[in-house]
């Protein structure tokens, strides 16, 4: 006999300044786990609120099956098998995402230039690459990244300034090393500001053994101050090495 069809009832926001956004996941979720979905709008703010009343809950969508109401759309996961997301966990999935988009343009550009995939350039624009995208991410949000930054660097929290300048530097110094630009002035930036919060991240995680956030790319992900802050300004006083033997800076 045919397995008997997997029904949901989903109540979701749909109105015409506003579609919930967790209502159309919790659409495409159910669906793509095989149920037929009864997909009632609530399209005003009064029959939101009277759902909410009626069901004793704070938040929409909901989702009923079986008869039973399963909740949001984090318990939608969860009820399917589903890892939810979790606010205060710890991820390095932007950072993961920032070496990977910079190494696949350090390597198109390298191909595209010389035509060939292995070459002394791709490593400075895969370095450089990243400083400018960790660079932008600190940008998004300079306030939340200056409070963050302030929590472990030695300089900024002698001086506040360098927290707001911090990530302008390492975005000049990665644009004026990847173009080959101004060497004189791109290596000591780089060697400075790296060696600097090379230091800070040592003293924090290794000296005084702190649990804490790295502001390494911006408020916008939670990840552990360490290894990843480590690679970072490790990476910068390797370029600034290499293009200081490289130009006779040094």
């Amino acid at each position: 006999m045919p397995k008997p069809a997997k029904t949901a009832i989903l109540y979701r926001m749909v109105m015409d300044k506003h579609i919930c956004p967790y209502g159309i996941k919790a659409k495409w979720l159910l669906e793509k786990s095989g149920y037929q979905v009864d997909d009632r709008h609530l399209t005003s703010r009064a029959q939101t609120d009277d759902l909410k009343s009626q069901l004793q809950v704070d938040t929409t969508p909901q989702i009923m099956i079986n008869g039973e109401r399963v909740g949001g759309y984090t318990d939608l996961q969860v009820h399917l098998g589903q890892p939810a997301a979790k606010p205060d966990q710890a991820s390095y999935t932007a950072v993961i995402a920032v070496f990977c988009v910079a190494g696949a343009m350090a390597i198109s550009l390298n191909a595209a230039i010389f035509g060939d995939f292995l070459t002394a350039r791709l490593a400075e624009w895969f370095v450089g690459f990243s400083m400018a995208m960790l660079a932008m991410l600190k940008l998004q949000d300079i306030e939340k990244f200056s409070t963050m930054f302030l929590g472990y660097d030695l300089l900024a929290r002698r001086f506040v300034p360098y927290a707001y300048s911090y990530p302008f530097l390492e975005a000049f110094a990665a644009i004026l090393m990847i173009g080959h630009w101004l060497p004189w002035l791109s290596i000591p930036v780089a060697f400075t500001i790296g060696t600097i919060g090379a230091a800070s991240v040592i003293h924090a995680v290794y000296v005084q053994k702190r649990d804490i956030q790295c502001a390494c790319v911006g408020g916008s992900a939670k990840v552990p101050l360490g290894f990843v802050s480590l690679t970072e300004n490790f990476a910068m006083i390797a370029m600034a090495i290499w293009m200081a033997f490289k130009y006779g800076v040094a």
